[in-house]
């Protein structure tokens, strides 16, 4: 029958099968190409959430105001009711002995955690974080609280850490007497 018998030279075939060959290699290589940074992104982000988060602590704290009563480096000594007193738009640096893996952020804005303390001075409700690497190259992310006592956490994902510095935007509560106050930065790395 006509269909079935067909006469078929040996090389027939062989250069269509060779360029569609190419062509899947070739698209292959340029989405690697393209989707490289995204790919990346993914396989850290999944390495995060598979790892287990340590704590790190800063070598030096710097501000860009200081306050004799509440110093900034009230933000990074574990009691949630003592806190750093400023003002809107000042700036809290924080720099590490090591360049790692900041994974997460939980900020404990206001004067306390209980609700009494939490009211008594106000708070800044946005955040700028902004991580510096030991190029000097710069990330930011903006952070945005709710207005209640306790912590808050917000997953950073930025990778070579070496200085963490947080511009404290937008004041709730700011009055005659008051200053902003944040209790506790917490910084945990990729463990």
């Amino acid at each position: 029958m006509w269909p079935f018998n067909r006469r078929v030279r040996a090389s027939s075939g062989r250069l269509t099968r060779f360029l569609v060959i190419l062509a899947v290699l070739l698209a292959l290589c340029a989405a690697g190409f393209f989707f490289l940074p995204a790919g990346r992104a993914l396989f850290e982000d999944t390495r995060d959430k598979l790892g287990k988060a340590q704590a790190i602590t800063p070598v030096e704290i710097k501000a860009s105001t200081q306050n004799a009563d509440h110093p900034p480096t009230n933000t990074s000594d574990g009691i949630r009711n003592n806190y750093w007193g400023t003002t809107p738009g000042s700036t809290i640096t924080y720099t590490f002995r090591a360049p790692f893996r900041l994974v997460t952020t939980i900020i404990t804005n206001g004067a306390g955690v209980a609700p009494k303390e939490y009211n008594a001075q106000a708070r800044a409700l946005e955040f700028t974080l902004e991580v510096t690497t030991p190029s000097g190259e710069k990330h930011t992310k903006k952070l945005t609280l709710d207005d209640k006592p306790g912590p808050q956490t917000f997953t950073t994902a930025f990778s070579d850490v070496k200085t963490v510095t947080l511009t404290l935007n937008t004041p709730s509560g700011l009055t005659q007497g008051r200053q902003l106050a944040l209790a506790e930065v917490e910084f945990f790395k990729r463990a």
